[in-house]
């Protein structure tokens, strides 16, 4: 299976962005602190959801992303697919090329694969991962450390404006 970065990226930064939906428009920074995944990586990434109408931006002071709809009317497969990303367990990219230019013995198996993948993911939403405690466990966790960050960031910057006043 091809389930690269991007879809995986992809589906890591909707699923904080669900999680965190309670809190207004969610900044890109914000999920890429969280998620340790590039802003400008994101940057892109929201593009393709913002076209295919799976998030809306906010403008302004305190804007941000939020998601277009409700959690349990966006699937995972919709999430991939907005990317870009194929799931593909062939060796051909299911071209049909897979021998020397002509279909394998496994090409139908293995497209067959894809297909089931693709399915599965068409049948988790992000309001079901939300609800996993697990999920919401590693969410908590990683909001903790954000937070933890930012007051030691404000605690040196306190130090150091006390220094030079």
């Amino acid at each position: 299976m091809r389930l690269t970065t991007k879809g995986r990226y992809a589906v890591t930064a909707m699923l904080d962005l669900a999680l965190h939906a309670d809190n207004g428009p969610i900044s890109l920074a914000g999920i890429s602190k969280r998620q340790e995944i590039s802003l400008s990586y994101l940057e892109q990434l929201f593009s393709k959801l913002r076209q295919n109408d799976l998030v809306s931006s906010v403008r302004g002071p305190g804007g941000g992303y939020r998601l277009s709809r409700s959690s349990d009317e966006i699937f995972v497969a919709q999430i991939v697919d907005a990317v870009n990303e194929s799931i593909d367990a062939t060796n051909c990219g299911g071209t049909g090329s897979c021998r020397n230019g002509e279909i394998c013995l496994t090409h139908h198996l293995w497209c067959d694969l894809s297909d089931q993948i693709h399915d599965f993911l068409s049948g988790i939403s992000l309001a079901s991962l939300v609800a996993r405690k697990d999920i919401q466990e590693v969410s908590e966790r990683l909001d903790k450390e954000e937070a933890l960050q930012k007051a030691e960031a404000d605690s040196m910057q306190r130090i150091s404006a006390s220094s030079l006043g």
